[in-house]
């Protein structure tokens, strides 16, 4: 047994339930599912515990691409972002996949998460309706037990030992497959897995903009970095700077005046 694996897998599994949308204990969703449970993140902390920061933050900036629109409305999800990230960018450092097959072997995950996911929301239904029992009782000690030490420990299982044992036993699979795989085959998923964070950059300009002529200021930003300008800071100056005209413009022409005066303190 490869016993420093399995302790790199176990604590991978425990920072995907820190960063899972039901974990209390990072300031709620603020320190736990915003930060910890964004795949940037995530490609940083797998990157350190596997020792190879550079691939994981490279893995992680992709797979955040992907997942860059991913909004829940209403509590519903079409996919588990932290099942995702974790389980799919930790894979593919062990596996020395290219970051094409990243992507898509971490939409696979995040999609059989979410079962699991949805499973865990059934569930704590049977913990809310013990909860409401106790508090009918004055039970204050089964009000916290069934509203933070049940469900939290089903939340925990559900997170750590799946993600744990597709890490561990996951390496040997992964290799093996894109191994048999044909090259070209990897190449498509390479393709494809390339075209997903545009997607998911496209579907987040979709919700963002609010005149479709605006998408020629992304076009010039990607010609500047691609071509140009290399410096960010430099970038979003000038960005901020348009940004700002624009708003002076539409707000003249909304027929409001915009006075800037001197703060009084």
């Amino acid at each position: 047994m490869d016993w420093l694996l399995l302790m790199q897998a176990l604590l991978i599994g425990v920072f995907c339930y820190l960063g899972s949308v039901s974990s209390p204990w990072l300031l709620g969703v603020t320190g736990g599912y915003y930060v910890i449970g964004r795949p940037l993140v995530a490609g940083l902390i797998i990157g350190i515990i596997l020792g190879d920061i550079q691939t994981g933050i490279i893995m992680g900036v992709a797979v955040q691409a992907a997942f860059i629109a991913t909004i829940s409305t209403g509590g519903t999800q079409n996919q588990e972002i932290t099942y995702a990230a974790y389980g799919g960018i930790a894979l593919g450092i062990l596996a020395g996949a290219d970051v094409g097959v990243v992507v898509t072997l971490s939409i696979a995950i995040g999609a059989l998460g979410l079962i699991l996911h949805n499973f865990m929301m059934v569930e704590n239904s049977f913990w809310n309706d013990r909860a409401m029992c106790a508090a009918e009782l004055g039970d204050t000690r089964g009000v916290f037990m069934n509203n933070v030490v049940f469900p939290q420990s089903i939340n925990f299982l559900l997170r750590v030992v799946p993600i744990a044992l597709a890490i561990y036993f996951g390496e040997a699979f992964v290799t093996q497959m894109l191994a048999v795989i044909p090259v070209k085959v990897i190449n498509i998923m390479n393709v494809l897995g390339g075209l997903l964070p545009a997607l998911g950059i496209a579907l987040l300009l979709n919700l963002v903009l609010k005149n479709k002529w605006q998408l020629l200021f992304f076009l010039v930003g990607f010609v500047f970095i691609v071509f140009g300008v290399k410096n960010m800071i430099a970038l979003t100056v000038v960005a901020g700077v348009i940004a700002y005209f624009i708003f002076l413009i539409e707000s003249n022409r909304d027929g409001g005046q915009f006075v800037e005066k001197d703060e009084v303190i």
